[in-house]
C-alpha cells in the first residue's frame, strides 16, 4: 500500500504504538506513520499494548481502536494513562456515537476519530495530538517557573480543542450529503447579518464559530432519524432535540472563555413565542447571538436539498423567513438577513 509522503512529523526517535486487533489496520496505521517519521510497534490486542508500555512508560503517542480483545475501551484508556500518563491517546471507532466520544475525550483520551479515517485526516490529527501533549508538558514546567506564559499556552490548547471539534463537525458533516456545507453556510449568513444589526468584533467572532459548532450534536442523532424521509414520531423529534444540550456538554471546556458559543449552540432552535426547545425561552430572554444562528440555520435548511423536501427558492424562502418573523424568529433579525442577503446570494447550493 503506497501513502503519499509529506514533511516528516518526527525525527524516527519518536515512538508510537499502534493497537487495533486488524491485522490490515494495524499495517496500514503502521506503514503511514513510519512514513512520518515514528518507530512504530503494533499489538492486537489490550493485554499485548499493556506488555509493551510495561517495557516502555515514556511512549509518547499511542493509535488504538476503541474495542480490541481482553480489554473495554475505558478500561483500555485508563490503563495507558497510569502505566504512560504523557502519552497522547488517539482512539478509534467504527461509530459516529457521541456519548462514546464525549466520554473518551472526559477520560483523557486526545482525540476520537470515526474509521474508516483518511491519511491526510490521521496525520493531522496525529499533529494535532503531539503538539497538545507538547504544550500540557511544558505548561507543567511554566507552572512553576514561568508563571506569565500560562495564559498564551493555554489560549494554544483552547485552539487545539476547537481545531478538533471542527474538524470532527466537518467530518461527520462531509458524511452527509443533505447537510453538506450548512454549518459553514449559517456562519457566514450569520456573521453578515450580526455585523448588519451593529455587532462587533468578539462578537462576531464568537457567532462565526457558534454558526460553525451549532450541530455538532448530532454526532449523536441516529443517521436513520436524520435522513428519514417522511414525518418524525414523537421519539424521534425528542432525540433531534437532544442535539443542542449534547452540543453544550461536548463543548464545555469553552464555558469560561467563550460562554456566548456555547449559547449559540444551546438556544438556536428556542422561538420568540416560547414554544422552542430546550429551555422554552421567549423573545428578548433567547440571547441575540442565537436567534441569529436561528434565522441563518432556517434559511439554509429551506434552501438546500433534505430527504423530506426539495429545496425552495431564496426568495420563496426569504417570504417563508418574514412569515414567521415575530411569533419563531426575531423580525429585527429576520430584517437584516433581508437586507445583507443580496451580498450572500452565491453561497446558496445551486
Amino acid at each position: 500500500m503506497r501513502f503519499p509522503v509529506s514533511e516528516p512529523l518526527a525525527d524516527g526517535s519518536a515512538r508510537c504504538l499502534v493497537v487495533d486487533a486488524d491485522p490490515g489496520v494495524r499495517e496500514a496505521l503502521t506503514c503511514l506513520l513510519e512514513a512520518q517519521g515514528f518507530s512504530c510497534d503494533s499489538a492486537s490486542s489490550g493485554l499485548e499494548a499493556l506488555r509493551h508500555l510495561s517495557r516502555d512508560r515514556d511512549l509518547p503517542l499511542v493509535v488504538s481502536d476503541l474495542k480490541v480483545p481482553d480489554l473495554d475501551g475505558f478500561r483500555l484508556l485508563a490503563e495507558l494513562h497510569d502505566r504512560s500518563p504523557d502519552a497522547a491517546v488517539i482512539l478509534m471507532s467504527d461509530a459516529a456515537d457521541a456519548p462514546t466520544a464525549v466520554e473518551c475525550m472526559r477520560q483523557g483520551a486526545s482525540d476520537f476519530l470515526v474509521k474508516p479515517i483518511s491519511l491526510h485526516e490521521l496525520e493531522a490529527r496525529v499533529t494535532s495530538a503531539l503538539e497538545k501533549r507538547a504544550l500540557i508538558l511544558r505548561n507543567r514546567f511554566y507552572q512553576q517557573h514561568l508563571e506569565s506564559r500560562l495564559q498564551t499556552q493555554g489560549n494554544r490548547i483552547k485552539e487545539l480543542f476547537l481545531q478538533g471539534v471542527q474538524l470532527l463537525a466537518r467530518a461527520l458533516e462531509a458524511k452527509d450529503a443533505y447537510t453538506r456545507g450548512h454549518s459553514i453556510r449559517v456562519s457566514h449568513y450569520a456573521v453578515a447579518t450580526a455585523r448588519a444589526i451593529g455587532l462587533e468584533d468578539g462578537a462576531l467572532d464568537d457567532i462565526r464559530l457558534g454558526g460553525e459548532l451549532h450541530d455538532i450534536g448530532k454526532i449523536g442523532t441516529r443517521e436513520a432519524v436524520l435522513h428519514k424521509p417522511g414525518r418524525l414520531t414523537e421519539a424521534e423529534q425528542g432525540q433531534i432535540r437532544e442535539h443542542v444540550t449534547l452540543g453544550e456538554q461536548m463543548l464545555s471546556p469553552l464555558a469560561h472563555e467563550s460562554p456566548t458559543v456555547l449559547r449559540c449552540v444551546r438556544s438556536h432552535h428556542e422561538r420568540m413565542d416560547g414554544r422552542g426547545f430546550p429551555d422554552g425561552l421567549a423573545g428578548n430572554r433567547i440571547p441575540i447571538e442565537a436567534r441569529i444562528i436561528a434565522v441563518a440555520d432556517a434559511f439554509d435548511a429551506m434552501t438546500t436539498l433534505r430527504p423530506y423536501r426539495a429545496p425552495l427558492a431564496p426568495e420563496a424562502a426569504l417570504g417563508e423567513l418574514r412569515r414567521v418573523s415575530g411569533s419563531q424568529l426575531d423580525a429585527d433579525v429576520v430584517l437584516a438577513f433581508g437586507d445583507v442577503f443580496p451580498q450572500l446570494q452565491a453561497l446558496v447550493p445551486a
